[in-house]
């Protein structure tokens, strides 16, 4: 599954928990500035059990903050607490011998956690403002931003289509699938009837039969997804884009078309060019976070 960062705010608008966001990072870290972890247990004292949302990366580093929330007042003031280099926490290092600065709510605020949740489902970008001490240093985190999460408009024939839909959903992307197959919602000359498509969608055509492409592509490129990729190779490629200049579309439409598609070059296997593909899609969708 994907969108962790999204699985600890939804825990924590559910109710119950505290919310553990990571606001200062001082060296290296495998998360981002900004990531996430929500868990239950706040105010049951240390040896809790606690249940968490969301991942730190390091299960060591979680349980100390399950801990440290849990020995915290359900009511009490957000703390901020430094954790491995620099940290008075002398028991406690990070392995990757950095430090980072945690922002431990025990209570964090539901009607502004309900106002993200809401602009999420809503499909758009939201930002919750966290409540880090005034006197704190400037260069922290002061508001988390989010972006809806990944949506993907697969449309195509056989194998390919098979497996990229399968991959797709196992990461726990929403995926419309439009087959050749299927004259109800799928025609030649035709757009695909009911896809949706926002800023927050990638677009990936996987057709044998090139000729299906050309409506399709001119459709896709009248929405505002972030990514539009078509199999096929070079050859492919140039008697696609000068179709669809034929049709009027400009440079800068035309530019907006990936082809070839994914990480690996010439793939022959259709699981390893499902792979492929979803990789670069989510490369994409990566470098649209606020904090990427």
């Amino acid at each position: 599954m994907i969108h962790t960062d999204h699985a600890a705010l939804r825990a924590a608008h559910a109710g119950g928990t505290g919310l553990c966001t990571v606001v200062g990072i001082d060296g290296s870290f495998s998360r981002r500035v900004g990531a996430q972890m929500a868990t239950q247990g706040v105010g049951q004292g240390a040896g809790a059990d606690a249940s968490v949302a969301g991942s730190l990366a390091d299960v060591c580093l979680e349980r100390q903050l399950a801990g440290d929330l849990a020995q915290m007042a359900p009511g009490a003031v957000p703390a901020l607490q430094r954790y491995g280099r620099g940290s008075p926490i002398i028991d406690f290092r990070l392995p990757c011998g950095g430090g980072l600065d945690i922002l431990l709510d025990p209570a964090p605020d539901r009607a502004a956690l309900a106002q993200v949740v809401q602009a999420l489902d809503a499909r758009q970008p939201a930002s919750l403002p966290l409540p880090v001490p005034a006197d704190a240093p400037p260069h922290l985190l002061r508001a988390r931003p989010y972006i809806p999460a990944l949506s993907l408009v697969l449309l195509g024939e056989g194998a390919e289509l098979t497996a990229t839909a399968a991959l797709a959903r196992t990461m726990g992307i929403a995926t419309q699938v439009f087959a050749k197959e299927d004259t109800g919602a799928l025609r030649l000359g035709g757009v695909p009837q009911g896809a949706q498509a926002d800023a927050w969608t990638a677009i990936l055509l996987l057709f044998h039969d090139h000729e299906w492409e050309r409506t399709i592509l001119r459709w896709a490129l009248d929405t505002p997804a972030f990514y539009i990729g078509a199999q096929g190779g070079m050859r492919a490629r140039m008697a696609r884009l000068d179709d669809l200049a034929r049709d009027g579309v400009n440079e800068t439409q035309l530019a907006r078309v990936t082809s070839p598609i994914g990480l690996i070059p010439r793939t022959r296997e259709p699981g390893v060019l499902a792979l492929s593909a979803l990789a670069e899609i989510l490369g994409a969708y990566e470098a649209l976070h606020p904090l990427a």
